[in-house]
């Protein structure tokens, strides 16, 4: 998964209520812990699928009402999940999506892109949701579709970084179209079609972050603002990214303390 997936993560945010931050923090550690799992370009594949599996099993464990047996991760999660009834479901669908980075470095279309970010990404926004009692299928739906569009960010802002690491999520499909092969992106070389492709994949990602903005407005308190500044970032990488034409690999595109400002004002005003 993109290093950058966890940036927008609202760990520790003050904007939260406290009474969710211990679920919240719960909720990163095994994110995180399961991702850096996948990632360990130290281990052999078979050690870190091993090494996820482990953590299956004890998440099936403290599903079914275990204590965590003081694992650093699985014993402050057993707490949360009793505390806030989590369900199961969208960790399962996480560790699914990091068993997949191991084996699975190319995507063949777009589609199989999205149907690994509905596992990688959207689970993550669906227990934020839970944590705040919001259940409907229309705020489901569009917190989908702002991870989905975050995750993608991540993966575009992340090309030269994922390469280094033996990843391309730029779709193949879409590199056949625009005969970008992946000798080009070895060598950080954005002539030809590259801007074109870029930027249809970058229209993408803004599709999706607009389809699920409306949710970011409705939601009210901390929570609403905190989400707002969240799809702010998101817009604001997009827009670098497009107005560079998807040169990632001279700079890569992150937030200024300018950005922050201006996010901040927007996200107070709802806008």
């Amino acid at each position: 998964m993109s290093v950058g997936h966890y940036e927008n993560f609202p760990v520790g945010s003050l904007l939260l209520p406290a009474r969710i931050r211990p679920a919240v923090h719960a909720i990163y550690h095994f994110a995180r812990s399961a991702d850096d799992l996948a990632d360990d370009g130290d281990a052999a594949p078979e050690a870190r699928l091993a090494a996820l599996d482990d953590y299956r099993q004890r998440l099936l464990a403290i599903a079914g009402g275990g204590d965590g047996d003081g694992h650093p991760v699985f014993a402050p999660l057993a707490e949360q999940m009793a505390r806030h009834a989590l369900p199961a479901q969208p960790f399962l669908d996480l560790l699914s999506a990091f068993s997949q980075d191991v084996s699975v470095t190319r995507y063949a279309s777009f589609a199989d892109l999205i149907g690994y970010c509905r596992r990688s990404a959207n689970p993550v926004g669906r227990l934020m949701l839970h944590l705040f009692n919001e259940h409907d299928s229309r705020s489901l739906a569009m917190s989908d579709g702002i991870c989905t569009a975050l995750q993608l960010t991540n993966f575009w802002q992340d090309v030269a970084l994922d390469w280094q690491k033996g990843r391309v999520y730029l779709p193949q499909d879409a590199l056949a179209k625009y005969r970008i092969s992946e000798a080009q992106i070895a060598a950080g070389d954005t002539g030809g079609l590259w801007s074109v492709m870029m930027r249809e994949q970058i229209g993408r990602a803004r599709s999706m972050l607009a389809a699920g903005a409306p949710l970011a407005r409705q939601l009210p308190g901390r929570f609403g603002l905190e989400l707002r500044l969240i799809v702010l970032g998101g817009e604001t990488i997009l827009r670098k990214l497009h107005q560079s034409g998807g040169d990632v690999f001279r700079q890569r595109p992150t937030l200024q303390a300018r950005d922050w400002l201006y996010m901040g004002w927007r996200a107070l005003r709802k806008r």
